[in-house]
């Protein structure tokens, strides 16, 4: 089966490209930042609903400032939590099928006591897993700063749970990997549940169409078909910040992406 590719789109924008979004019936990945969350009604997620009456597949993307599921301090988590549950109730009212959320680490913030941000992100990850044990949302956790994935392993062999897994972001990856990509997707081959998909010159973080950087999208895409069977290759989010880029993204997806896995 072709493999679907969805936008990012910010929640706030939606209203502007939906009738694109139907026309094209394409799968969308929300991104909500606080001040979203904030001013979002119900009313507004029932309309948003509506106007998805195409069936897309839909992935929301947490907000992340100031946030940490790893946190030490109570107070901190407790706040974290609040927000991750304000995406609970969106991601139910949308019909969303899973939620992506940032890790939270970062070494040098935790003294390279890698144990520490674990304990706490145990507990935070526990708590969303038993409140959407109804809905069934499935729960990705996005490697940022990390310059290797041996937390993001550990975490998932603590936890063990069918609806956690990772989601692999190309150009966080080029930005901060120590490893090759082949060494990276080894170590996280069992836990892979979402890609996404931009690239960068590693100077910043710039969200730029695949082939627009240095990340090698080609070895990626080869590790992947070459390793996951075609029923376990993860959903992907082209992560543009412009309409333009997500054109052009789009149009370099279908020339890099193995023929069986491309739309």
């Amino acid at each position: 089966m072709p493999h679907r590719i969805s936008v990012h789109v910010p929640f706030s924008r939606f209203k502007e490209f939906a009738d694109r979004a139907r026309r094209a019936r394409r799968d969308l990945e929300f991104y909500f930042s606080a001040e979203v969350l904030d001013r979002t009604t119900d009313s507004d997620l029932h309309e948003a609903a509506r106007l998805l009456d195409y069936s897309p597949r839909i992935i929301l993307h947490s907000p992340f400032m100031d946030l940490s599921p790893g946190a030490v301090d109570p107070k901190v988590r407790e706040v974290t939590l609040e927000r991750y549950r304000q995406m609970i109730k969106a991601a139910t009212l949308l019909n969303a099928g899973m939620i992506v959320f940032h890790s939270g680490y970062e070494k040098w913030k935790y003294s390279l006591n890698m144990k520490i941000w674990l304990d706490a992100s145990v507990k935070t990850w526990e708590v969303i897993l038993k409140e959407t044990e109804e809905s069934k949302i499935r729960i990705a956790l996005e490697n940022i700063f990390e310059d290797n994935p041996e937390n993001l392993v550990q975490l998932m062999d603590a936890m063990n749970h069918p609806r956690l897994g990772l989601c692999f972001d190309t150009g966080h990856f080029n930005l901060f990997s120590t490893l090759s990509i082949e060494e990276w997707l080894d170590k996280i081959r069992d836990y892979i549940m979402h890609l996404h998909i931009h690239d960068n010159d590693r100077t910043g973080d710039n969200h730029a169409p695949p082939g627009n950087g240095t990340f090698p999208f080609k070895r990626f895409f080869a590790w992947l078909s070459q390793n996951l069977p075609s029923r376990n290759f993860p959903s992907m989010t082209l992560e543009a910040h412009s309409e333009k880029d997500a054109l052009t993204g789009l149009k370099r997806l279908k020339e890099i992406l193995p023929k069986k896995e491309n739309e």
